[in-house]
């Protein structure tokens, strides 16, 4: 059998199916939707119009952790969704309960876990990872192998550079108390983070910071400055040619 495809299926226009695929019950599958080969789409996952899905990928996976992991699965999680436009790379994994907007772009082997929200024309890049109860902005770029932890927020038009990494735990110990402390980066709008940088638990990164590469932001930061070394400091303002506003 070359494909699996639910009956309760409901499939627009023009939909192209490659080979080795199952598409599971309830799903909804706009209008000229591309799905490549060995594609799995699990039950009740939402896809828009014009939207190329490559080879391997899994789209709405149910999170399954460990017994001793502190994530739990939530019974409730909505369907995955997926907006018009957006193209998934090959062996991508997208978990249910999240959201995606419109003309996305997500690189080959990457992963979104669940309760994350993914504004429009965002560019999730190769081999990136983000965790679960994520919120990243429109038009924000997120570069080859960087790590965005959970319980971040990326907000508009922010740059995060390749294999930058964020955390959001300070606790050394095991205890339960550290669950109450548990929370990543704030990036604020405009601001740009350069390659392998690292943000430590809980900071903000102010509008149009520009953090350069390795650089460890253990503070928050002003907005419209350039941070250098370890761990982070001014080093002058952000030329006012590069400011967004500034921008075409």
């Amino acid at each position: 059998m070359k494909n699996v495809v639910h009956e309760s299926v409901r499939m627009g226009t023009n939909v192209s199916i490659g080979y080795f695929s199952v598409i599971e019950e309830g799903v909804v599958l706009g209008d000229n939707v591309t799905i490549g080969n060995n594609v799995t789409i699990h039950a009740g996952t939402v896809i828009g119009s014009d939207v190329f899905i490559s080879d391997n990928c899994v789209l709405g996976r149910w999170p399954k952790p460990a017994k001793s992991s502190t994530v739990k699965v939530d019974a409730s999680l909505a369907p995955l969704t997926i907006g018009d436009g957006t193209t998934i790379g090959a062996n991508t994994v997208l978990y249910r309960g999240s959201t995606f907007g419109r003309e996305v772009m997500i690189g080959d082997q990457a992963s979104v876990r669940e309760k994350c929200t993914i504004g429009d024309r965002v560019v999730i890049g190769r081999g990136v990872a983000v965790e679960n109860q994520v919120e990243i902005g429109s038009f924000t770029k997120i570069q080859t192998n960087a790590y965005i932890t959970a319980y971040t927020t990326l907000e508009e038009r922010v740059f995060i550079a390749p294999t930058v990494t964020t955390t959001n735990d300070n606790f050394m110990g095991r205890t339960k108390e550290r669950f109450k402390f548990v929370r990543g980066p704030l990036v604020k709008r405009g601001a740009r983070v350069g390659g392998g940088s690292i943000l430590l638990p809980g900071v903000t990164v102010a509008e149009e910071s520009f953090i350069a590469a390795g650089a460890l932001v253990n503070k928050d930061t002003e907005p419209k400055k350039l941070y250098v070394g370890v761990p982070a400091r001014v080093l002058r303002d952000v030329p006012d040619r590069e400011l967004l506003e500034n921008q075409e």
